[in-house]
């Protein structure tokens, strides 16, 4: 599943300002926060977006880097996005500081199984006739992976981690303190593993202790036919690499359609307008017009009209699902000549004293047929 927009997760609009952001997140936090839902795992996931949100939006360079490039904007070792998240850095009053002292006076939970990777999201831009007949692309993407050296477990090749002494493996150390309401066990993240509930005594060289590593990697990219405008590839475990041992997430491509100089996109249908002289409308004339699939004959009979559309059948843009393909409207524009030597001139004078007077003229109105009825 994609990640959602930051600000959606928060209930903001884009020009909402620092207090109305930190207010909405404070808001949330208290809502869906673990320990005021226990067990509930949709809350936790809840919590976890909108800590991950605020964490981005309340920094002014984050928020920055997001407004322009999205999810795909923040790198692992940098501390924000990526596949994990760290929530260091946070100001005072709204940070999640605020909600753990208000649940369990200081310190977080620490989770220490394994974590799906984020999504990463890209754009790609492609031409009108690649969205409508398909193409093929190579992408390169930075994203983070598992480190090949130590398998993602952050120790030297040949070592492993060991169990923390001071916590036991859990991340968290408890201790008692009296209150006015009696005495109350909390519980506080370990310091001597940070949470992890292992030791590393020989980190890895390559990833040097984290267990992952950053990489540009190349990803091919099979764009089908009959894609449009906004249209979303989802390229499943080609995002960011999972934590400790969970699966990678996914990529997600929105495409961009370039527009083109002479067709637009009407569904399935591609629509386009050609000029053609008076003669032509007058006389009729066969032609050739631009299509997809290369030059294709259009007849115009004598007496055509500018707007008069005419259909070429299954010259359209081929159905996202395989069946078929759209049509393409050609609709003619009679264009009037602007500038005219003497002797043309002097042949559309013969034309219209020929034609008659009225021969671009309307129909006799209202009274002038009422004239002719009574007197004849």
């Amino acid at each position: 599943m994609a990640k959602r927009d930051y600000y959606e997760a928060l209930g903001v609009s884009r020009n909402a300002s620092a207090d109305e952001i930190k207010k909405a997140y404070r808001k949330l936090a208290r809502k869906y926060h673990p320990d005021a839902n226990p067990g509930d795992k949709e809350a936790e996931a809840k919590f976890k977006e909108i800590a991950e949100a605020y964490a981005v939006l309340q920094d002014p360079d984050k928020k920055a880097a997001y407004d322009r490039y999205g999810h795909a904007a923040f790198d692992q070792q940098q501390g924000f996005g990526g596949g994990g998240f760290d929530f260091g850095g946070f100001g005072d009053m709204g940070g999640l500081g605020d909600i753990f002292d208000m649940f369990f006076g200081g310190g977080g939970r620490t989770r220490r199984g394994p974590e799906k990777g984020s999504d990463l999201r890209m754009e790609m831009e492609i031409s009108f006739e690649e969205a409508a007949f398909g193409v093929e692309r190579d992408i390169k993407i930075p994203r983070t992976e598992s480190c090949t050296t130590c398998g993602g477990s952050g120790a030297a090749p040949g070592t492993k981690p060991k169990t923390c002494g001071t916590c036991g493996g859990t991340g968290q150390v408890q201790f008692a303190q009296n209150t006015p309401f009696g005495r109350i066990v909390q519980s506080r993240t370990c310091d001597k593993c940070r949470g992890a509930g292992k030791i590393i005594d020989k980190p890895c060289q390559t990833c040097h202790g984290s267990g992952q590593v950053r990489r540009s990697r190349s990803i091919h990219v099979k764009i089908p036919a009959g894609v449009d405008n906004g249209s979303r590839l989802r390229l499943a475990g080609e995002g960011e690499g999972g934590v400790r041992g969970g699966p990678p997430g996914d990529l997600y491509v929105y495409l961009r359609v370039r527009p083109h100089k002479l067709f637009r996109r009407d569904g399935n249908d591609v629509i386009c307008e050609i000029p053609i002289t008076f003669t032509q409308a007058a006389l009729g004339d066969e032609f050739y017009v631009d299509t997809l699939d290369g030059k294709e004959k259009i007849k115009v009979p004598e007496g055509t009209q500018t707007g008069t559309v005419f259909r070429l059948r299954g010259k359209g843009i081929p159905n996202l699902n395989g069946y078929g393909r759209g049509d393409q409207h050609v609709r003619v524009k009679v264009v009037t000549p602007t500038k005219l030597t003497e002797k043309q001139k002097d042949l559309l004078r013969e034309f219209s004293l020929l034609g008659g007077k009225n021969v671009y003229g309307t129909e006799k109105g209202f009274f002038e047929k009422m004239k002719d009825a009574f007197m004849g």
